[in-house]
């Protein structure tokens, strides 16, 4: 019997994923446990295995291609069983094509190779094959620009070779022109150079007049000089945005919409946090500054419960837990992986729990118990040489501690004879983004200064 291949959930707020590759061909045998294809979610990108065994009769879903959770992808039987039934709505034409009888197909072919070709509409989803979109890549086109000839109604190769071969010449400002005002340059006749089209040849582009002339009657826009041979020519490229680029781009609007965000800043004296980290370093344990900062935090939102909490609606949700996140930068985007009980851990357990957690960030191994269920989050970039920043609050947390860099700096402090005089000290600017609907300034500037005191008198965290 047959089995559907559907887009699995991973994770809660999981909604699509993105199909990278096919492992297995169609007609290929595939055993349940092995791996079958490579998806990517908002978080990371992961092989799923084949949850039954047989042949691979029907790939629905091309690589590249986004799905809904719980849709069809994939079919999975026996050689020759009928899966019509299973298809349903996604059973593609080429099956209605193949019931057909000869002749009738043959005049459905002759009537599409006559039939003018029509463009895909670049606001409904694209067809294409892994093929094809290889090549349409390689060559710069625009495949959203191309007629689809397949079976199935999808974009083949031979859709974009032929696209290429009968693609006018066109310069680049005039074929940017061209696609932002739907012009079909098909239809257009070039009067450049060996018949290339410029913007003068564009229908509707009205040349304005001289500005130094303003009375002389209105002359043609000049295309720019071709580039000499052997000159770099540039201009743009446009990529799709990968589901972790998407889910970013969706919670930190939904973020901004949202959240009354505000944000307060402090500086700390970092001299006694760095001997605790090399006493931690003598006794052969690796210990870094932001798992300081982090045990830190949990201790001062231990003190500051409201800074913990999250908004629900018009309710306030306090956490007795104090989970928190660390924000980690991943090829693509960025992740934030979450340090459970940092409140009860220790030092040593969040230093040994975060180093486990980045380097299953970075090999794509994290799981959904991993970044999920934050109450805080600290966002450092001190390593990147910055002084300091603002981040950006990650929904449903009420806030965020941005970090800057640790830099030797002159500070004015008072001696033991009542003097003021110049030292210099290891400081660190810490910058407090938080939902203003439930924490007021007064609390944030508390919890700064509860953290600002645990972090210059570390023997506390201990």
């Amino acid at each position: 019997m047959a089995t559907k291949v559907i887009m699995p959930k991973q994770g809660l707020l999981m909604t699509e994923g993105t199909i990278i590759s096919w492992l297995k061909k169609e007609g290929e045998e595939v055993a349940a446990g092995t791996p079958l294809f490579e998806m990517e979610t908002d978080k990371l990108t992961i092989t799923m295995d084949a949850e039954a065994s047989g042949t691979l009769l029907k790939i629905v879903r091309s690589e590249g291609e986004t799905v809904p959770i719980t849709e069809i992808i994939a079919v999975i039987g026996e050689p020759g069983e009928d899966i019509s039934a299973l298809l349903g709505d996604a059973a593609p034409a080429a099956a209605t094509a193949a019931a057909a009888e000869p002749d009738q197909a043959a005049e459905t072919t002759s009537a599409a190779d006559n039939a003018p070709a029509a463009v895909c509409d670049p606001d409904e989803r694209v067809f294409i094959s892994p093929r094809a979109k290889m090549v349409a890549e390689e060559n710069g086109v625009d495949y959203t620009q191309i007629a689809p000839t397949g079976n199935d109604g999808s974009i083949i190769e031979r859709d974009v070779l032929s696209y290429m071969a009968n693609k006018p010449a066109v310069t680049p400002l005039a074929a940017n022109i061209a696609k932002a005002q739907g012009i079909d340059l098909a239809g257009v006749t070039g009067t450049g150079a060996n018949g290339k089209i410029t913007t003068a040849d564009l229908p509707g582009q009205a040349a304005a007049p001289a500005a130094s002339a303003p009375a002389a009657p209105t002359a043609p826009a000049v295309e720019a000089p071709a580039a000499p041979a052997g000159q770099l020519t540039r201009g743009t490229h446009t990529e799709k945005m990968s589901g972790m680029r998407k889910a970013i781009s969706k919670n930190m609007l939904a973020s901004k919409s949202t959240n009354a965000q505000t944000n307060h800043r402090m500086t700390v004296d970092m001299t006694a946090a760095i001997a605790l980290r090399n006493q931690y370093k003598a006794l052969g344990i690796k210990v870094s500054y932001n798992d300081i900062i982090v045990r830190a935090c949990a201790k001062a939102l231990q003190d500051m419960p409201i800074v913990n909490a999250s908004v629900d609606g018009n309710n306030i949700v306090y956490h007795d837990y104090v989970n928190v996140g660390t924000a980690v930068s991943v090829p693509g985007g960025l992740i934030v992986p979450v340090i459970k009980d940092a409140d009860i851990i220790g030092l040593s357990g969040i230093a040994a729990k975060s180093a486990e957690l980045i380097e299953k960030a970075r090999d794509g191994k994290l799981t959904d118990a991993d970044y999920h269920g934050g109450t805080f989050t600290v966002s450092s970039l001190g390593m990147f040489d910055l002084d300091d920043f603002v981040a950006i609050i990650n929904p449903p947390e009420s806030a965020i501690l941005a970090v800057g860099k640790i830099a030797k700096t002159p500070v004015v402090v008072t001696n033991d004879e009542g003097e003021d005089e110049i030292v210099i000290k290891s400081m660190c600017a810490l910058c407090l983004s938080y939902d203003h609907r439930i924490i007021d300034g007064a609390e944030a500037a508390k919890f700064l200064q509860k953290l600002k005191n645990y972090l210059q008198n570390p023997v506390l965290l201990i």
